[in-house]
């Protein structure tokens, strides 16, 4: 093609043409200045690029991080396409590897109680994201149908965090930096207005202070609970636990008991429900009565089916 064609199809001047094939040269791509009526600028003919050599360590640790765990099917089905082109243009001797890597390895992203994340405006979010284009979003704070959590504002992507298999949004907004939550914007519309970084940010500084500033302000709710054996290593895989404040010596009947944290009461209601004739509350009392009138409900309420059934 001739500069010219080139110029006009890649929307830039000749000159910049001219100055991106010297570039292009210099990196080694064989480009080269046909002269003549019928020449241009031609590329030699079957080039390839040429990975950087990897080595096996670097294969393995690439080929672990599979498309399949970005959580959204399309974002998933274009990331193992660029993934098949890579391994492609690897040497025949590290593609056979990375192909018997490959059918040794699968990937099953979703959770074993499924998921509620709603990943459709996830691409979205990410093209606002990539072109620094503000973003025009209707957001959900909270439960589907509560009206008055929903909101619309303006606001400028700066970066996109996967944690786990949930995707966040941090973006400026008009009342400062903000993040949220990907599966709950309901609306997303790209607007033609470049977006306003904040100089200096910093993506993976903010995130780290702002999920632990997130985690010394979320509520806590304590709770002392004695429990059997295999309850108390269920609650110790996934809660907080604490020795108890009590000094009391071990249960005789080998029960453990933990000072367990939780974001509120009904959390902990929920738990202790769940475990049954496995968990005793120790304190407080008033979760004590709490439970005790729920166990009694439950009780009035499964007798009068009984009778009614008689």
């Amino acid at each position: 093609m001739t500069g010219r064609e080139l110029a006009e199809r890649l929307e830039v001047a000749e000159r910049t043409v001219h100055r991106d094939m010297d570039a292009l040269s210099a990196a080694g791509v064989p480009v080269f200045a046909m002269r003549g009526s019928h020449g241009g600028w031609q590329l030699e003919e079957n080039w390839r690029t040429q990975v950087p050599g990897l080595d096996e360590a670097e294969l393995r640790a690439l080929l672990m991080a599979q498309p399949r765990m970005i959580g959204d099917s399309r974002l998933a089905a274009s990331a193992e396409r660029a993934l098949d082109k890579l391994m492609a243009a690897l040497p025949l001797s590290l593609r056979e590897q990375a192909a018997s890597m490959r059918q040794r390895l699968y990937v099953d992203a979703t959770g074993w109680h499924g998921t509620n994340e709603d990943m459709s405006l996830l691409p979205i979010v990410q093209n606002a994201v990539s072109s620094d284009r503000k973003l025009k979003i209707r957001y959900r704070k909270v439960a589907k149908d509560d009206e008055s959590s929903r909101s619309e504002r303006t606001v400028d992507p700066l970066g996109l965090v996967a944690k786990g298999n949930v995707w966040y949004l941090v973006a400026q907004a008009p009342t400062g930096l903000r993040t949220f939550r990907v599966s709950r914007i309901e609306e997303a519309t790209l607007l033609d207005k470049p977006c306003e970084r904040p100089k200096d940010f910093d993506l993976r500084t903010y995130w780290k202070s702002s999920t632990k500033q997130f985690k010394e302000n979320r509520p806590r709710y304590y709770a002392t609970l004695c429990l059997e054996p295999s309850a108390a290593k269920q609650i110790n895989m996934w809660r907080i636990t604490l020795p108890p404040d009590s000094r009391e010596g071990p249960d005789p009947q080998g029960w453990v008991t933990l000072r367990v944290q939780f974001d509120d009461v009904e959390e902990a209601c929920f738990v202790v429900l769940g475990f049954g004739p496995r968990v005793d509350v120790v304190e407080p009392e008033s979760l004590r009565e709490r439970i005790s009138r729920d166990v009694k409900a439950m009780l009035e309420r499964y007798g009068k089916t009984s009778s009614q059934g008689e």
